[in-house]
């Protein structure tokens, strides 16, 4: 063990005097000093003493670390301690006795995990980045079920600070994974009834929760397996389609754009499948078909196209749902 290098990185040279190193671009010293830095803290998150420090550190400097993904997965007991930093606040998620504390160190932790399964997620909401956003990770990430872990956190109805702070940057890993395209990703977020937690956000949460949640289930349903997943029987088409309704009506009294763009284009997808979009022709809000929300999509043409192509979709003939054995309604009859 004394011949053990104290480095974690895979590609740290084995040799070289240091008038080389001095030689060495600017710009590599500084990534190798970021590496070795990012290496000292993951080494100190498998020490209870020092781990609290070194998941602040790792959650604010993880952009600046380019390769932190596999290195947290590869370095002896990482995984094993984050997982550790999640279950030990179970037992305050009922009855709610979170702390803001509590709450900021295992979103901290689960920063981290988010690095394992996609690319960053500037595009989405959050700023939370981590293991399962890394392609070489991703998979690895999945396979061990980790996703499973952030679940009773989506399970939780309190809407206190502390608690919504654990929903969101929770909702940030399961949005890095769907956020890569991948049907075997979406298979497993089925698998796992994802569906019925994003609804429970959709419902209770905040604007921004609810925002991500949206997308996560937007996401979901641009999968051909996905939106097969919710068309296949009616209670979940309905189940989908009451919370969708509720949070139109909901946005006629407190507008987001952003929020309303997302639910139109889940509604526009719903509208691909021929049983669904019959059923739409019932249930799909009136707001969406007057001028409720003209002002709310003014600046943003892409949305407004989407409504438009939903309207479309939603106005056509009756002949394609019947073909392919009868509608929602003659499903829920027999």
């Amino acid at each position: 063990m004394s011949n053990q290098p104290q480095s974690l990185s895979m590609n740290a040279p084995s040799g070289g005097s240091s008038s080389s190193m001095v030689s060495l671009p600017e710009a590599q010293m500084n990534k190798d000093q970021k590496m070795a830095s990012a290496e000292s803290l993951v080494l100190e998150l498998i020490n209870p003493d020092l781990r609290e420090n070194a998941l602040l550190e790792l959650s604010k400097k993880r952009e600046l670390f380019q390769d932190l993904a596999p290195l947290l997965w590869n370095s002896f007991g990482t995984i094993a301690a984050l997982l550790q930093e999640i279950v030990s606040i179970y037992p305050v998620l009922s009855p709610p006795n979170l702390t803001p504390a509590q709450s900021n160190r295992v979103c901290n932790a689960l920063a981290l995990l988010q690095l394992l399964g996609k690319l960053p997620l500037r595009a989405l909401i959050l700023d939370v980045q981590c293991v399962a956003s890394h392609s070489e990770t991703r998979m690895l990430f999945l396979n061990a079920h980790i996703p499973l872990y952030l679940y009773p956190f989506l399970n939780t109805n309190s809407k206190s600070r502390p608690f919504e702070y654990l929903r969101l940057t929770s909702l940030g890993v399961i949005g890095a994974l769907v956020k890569v395209d991948d049907t075997e990703v979406i298979s497993f977020l089925l698998s796992t009834e994802i569906i019925p937690l994003c609804l429970r956000t959709m419902e209770m949460g905040s604007e921004l929760s609810k925002t991500v949640a949206t997308f996560i289930v937007q996401k979901i349903l641009l999968d051909d397996v996905g939106l097969d997943y919710i068309c296949t029987t009616a209670e979940r088409f309905f189940a989908v389609g009451r919370v969708l309704g509720n949070m139109v009506t909901a946005l006629a009294d407190q507008p987001s754009s952003r929020l309303l763009k997302h639910i139109i284009r889940c509604y526009l997808r719903l509208s691909d499948n021929p049983r669904a979009c019959d059923a739409l022709r019932s249930c799909l809000p009136d707001m969406l078909k007057d001028a409720t929300f003209s002002s709310c999509l003014r600046e943003d043409q892409t949305a407004r196209r989407w409504l438009q192509q939903l309207l479309h979709n939603v106005g056509g003939n009756r002949v394609a749902a019947f073909q392919t054995g009868g509608g929602f309604d003659h499903m829920l009859v027999n």
